[in-house]
């Protein structure tokens, strides 16, 4: 199964793709790292968005998405456009959407030895380990 980690900050849906198989995540190195919606006030750069965000689900042949979730109030809160990001997330039309929690996250990485990989960039590592709480 592959699960699909994002993590939405500004504009970006930061992405990133773990295969699994008997409880063993693989880290797939996708071309695509981010995904950008241009313009939050045009209609025709929020379609697009939406297509490229599909597309890249059933490329990748993803079957769940762990959305990290944003902050509603607050100094980390996220920004208005993250609405509008997830919203779109949410409507795929490819596969389920599961929140993950900064919390879960931490508690995850500090129960478990959690290796890495090397072709992981540093702003996709957040999207990666929500993408582990998924791993069943």
């Amino acid at each position: 199964m592959n699960i699909c980690g994002i993590e939405l900050k500004s504009n970006n849906a930061i992405v990133s793709v773990i295969q699994t198989d008997d409880e063993k995540a693989n880290f797939l190195n996708t071309k695509v790292k981010k995904i950008v919606l241009e313009d939050e006030e045009n209609k025709s750069s929020l379609l697009k968005f939406q297509d490229e965000i599909d597309n890249y689900l059933e490329e990748n042949k993803v079957e769940k998405i762990a959305l990290k979730k944003r902050a509603k109030k607050g100094t980390f809160a996220g920004a208005s456009v993250t609405f509008k990001t997830e919203g779109i997330i949410q409507l795929n039309t490819v596969c389920d959407v599961t929140f993950v929690t900064s919390q879960a996250i931490s508690k995850y990485t500090k129960n478990n030895d959690v290796d890495l990989p090397n072709e992981l960039n540093k702003y996709q590592e957040q999207a990666y380990l929500s993408s582990l709480l998924l791993v069943e």
